[in-house]
């Protein structure tokens, strides 16, 4: 029987009065991208702070990474661990060049502990050509400012992959993207599947996480509210049972279907 790369088990998170989350059950199997939907407030950025090592749950909540419990989890162990969280709104600084936003706090350096910038350069044009299929266009050198919104989380989730990461928490990453750039951030996430990795897609448009994703997840106040098998419901089913539970707030009215 094959082990979940994470799971969240009864997890809690209240913060004075305001109850977040109220035991929540999540799950990303090896090489699944998991799409977690939910509207505002409905905990899904609490969740992920969670998972990144930001928040700590409340009493009585685990955490599993590969089998293993997890206690005090932190961000940088989190990191340690494989799981890397890309933000929409500052996935990269637009001030710097391509090559440095790449090596950005992870540099390369000779053995003398000097920067090998040329290393770093070069990596950069590799994974420029052999990951990112970027053209000639765009260089090691280019401002990141100068870049598209999808080119840019393309270079981030790019990024995550170099580092080895194993787990790729994605932060609405096409929020304010043309339809066009959209489409590219979307290829950019079906390639973290390709390279044998996992992912967590947050958003609220169902219709940018349903073509990409193995399974959703969506969060209503604090809770599971229901979990589908994509290859198992049409886009029209899914946004109807959305409807339902934004009415209804049920935990139990649809399981894995």
């Amino acid at each position: 029987m094959s082990v979940n790369l994470l799971e969240v088990s009864h997890v809690s998170k209240s913060f004075g009065e305001v109850k977040a989350l109220r035991g929540v059950n999540f799950y990303v199997q090896q090489n699944e991208c998991v799409g977690l939907l939910g509207d505002n407030g409905a905990g899904k950025s609490t969740l992920i702070k969670i998972i990144t090592g930001y928040h700590r749950p409340d009493p009585g909540g685990r955490i599993f990474f590969q089998g293993q419990p997890i206690e005090h989890l932190t961000v940088a162990r989190a990191r340690q661990m494989g799981i890397e969280a890309v933000y929409q709104e500052k996935a990269l600084a637009d001030q710097q060049a391509l090559w440095r936003n790449v090596f950005m706090g992870r540099e390369i350096a000779t053995r003398l502990g000097v920067l090998d910038i040329r290393r770093m350069r070069e990596e950069t044009r590799r994974l420029m050509v052999e990951r990112m299929g970027f053209t000639s266009a765009i260089t090691p050198e280019t401002m990141v400012r100068t870049m598209s919104g999808g080119e840019r989380q393309g270079v981030a989730i790019v990024r995550a992959l170099y580092f080895q990461a194993e787990l790729i928490i994605l932060d609405e990453p096409t929020m304010g993207l043309s339809v066009s750039e959209t489409q590219k951030a979307l290829d950019f996430i079906r390639g973290i599947k390709t390279a044998g990795k996992s992912c967590i897609f947050i958003d609220h448009n169902v219709f940018h996480v349903y073509p990409v994703v193995d399974r959703i997840v969506i969060l209503d106040r604090g809770r599971v509210a229901g979990e589908f098998l994509r290859d198992r419901v049409t886009l029209d089913g899914l946004t109807q049972k959305l409807r339902l539970i934004a009415q209804r707030g049920s935990l139990n009215d649809f399981p894995v279907a």
